[in-house]
């Protein structure tokens, strides 16, 4: 696979613009009170969705030609790509074919049959799937059903559109001198650094994940792919391993890669609804956590945050007393 240029970001952007939210950029002074900085959130929570998901998912499925499109689309999911394929191939009225964990929330199972999507389960050997599992699930869809894969993060349509919130954001707000996101597969993190160094190159772009669930940062710092092996972590979107697509975009633009406590992350969520006023879910609160953390120095200047999704299950918040 081409690895993906901001050329193709740009051309995403004209292809899902007429079918993804522009999503709004959100701020608070007690948070910039807290970390002596100005923030930025770019609020993903509210794309279609609720995701960020859904613009490399609706550039994926309005790429392919219509003999392909006819056979419908598969992917590998815990959730929100499996919600935001759905969503997009029901929107171009072709079936989407979804691998997904058993363990899945079940809001996000919920979201992923509200939209259409055909659920094959992965039988996992631990816990939760191994990337391999997913894979290979995905595989054996596709091999019955001819549907075209659409990776959830290694693909150059899915990072192409992930791309498009940055050159957004930094419309919406074109002074940032820093950009934090989560990582995970890389999908998110590699658009945002190929958009935001195409359009601003001083631009520092920070990845977020857990302390738990550090690949990318080992990944990084030792220049190879460390494959993730049964992460435990309240991120659910953040448990799977780089691609090489995903890892070379990342060891070529990103500036560098931290991580945060499984408590900061909780503890993020929480303060997100108590000062913004918004639902965010764990895999999303990676990078405000690092803020609060202190992970990343930042006073005195001007850092934009991706808030990646607020897809939870509101009966199963993190910081409720079990009943």
């Amino acid at each position: 696979m081409a690895v993906p240029t901001p050329e193709l970001v740009r051309e995403a952007r004209q292809r899902i613009n007429a079918f993804i939210s522009r999503t709004p950029v959100m701020t608070s002074e007690t948070l910039d009170a807290r970390s002596d900085a100005r923030l930025y959130f770019k609020c993903e929570n509210f794309q279609r969705a609720g995701v960020f998901k859904a613009r490399g998912a609706f550039n994926a499925v309005l790429s392919l030609r219509e003999s392909e499109a006819q056979r419908g689309v598969v992917t590998s999911s815990s959730g929100n790509q499996a919600a935001a394929l759905s969503l997009a191939a029901r929107t171009r009225g072709i079936p989407a074919y979804i691998a997904m964990p058993r363990a899945a929330l079940q809001s996000k199972v919920a979201a992923v049959r509200r939209y259409g999507g055909r659920i094959v389960w992965v039988e996992a050997s631990g816990e939760v799937p191994t990337s391999a599992e997913y894979e290979a699930t995905a595989d054996r869809i596709q091999a019955e059903t001819g549907a075209s894969p659409v990776h959830p993060y290694n693909d150059p349509r899915t990072i192409a559109g992930q791309g498009t919130c940055t050159l957004e954001f930094l419309e919406q707000q074109p002074d940032l001198e820093l950009l934090l996101a989560p990582v995970g597969g890389g999908g998110l993190i590699s658009g945002t650094a190929l958009a935001a160094k195409s359009v601003k190159p001083a631009l520092r772009v920070i990845g977020c994940e857990p302390e738990t669930a550090n690949d990318a940062q080992q990944s990084l710092r030792l220049g190879r792919i460390v494959p993730q092996l049964q992460p435990r972590t309240i991120a659910d979107g953040l448990r799977t391993s780089l691609g090489d697509l995903t890892f070379a975009l990342i060891a070529r633009y990103v500036d560098e890669i931290v991580t945060v406590s499984e408590e900061s992350i909780v503890s993020a969520m929480r303060l997100a609804w108590e000062t913004l006023r918004i639902v965010i879910e764990p895999s999303s609160a990676v990078a405000l956590a690092a803020v609060l953390a202190g992970r990343v120095p930042l006073s005195g200047k001007s850092a934009g945050v991706i808030l990646s999704g607020g897809n939870v299950d509101l009966d199963r918040l993190p910081w409720m007393r079990p009943q």
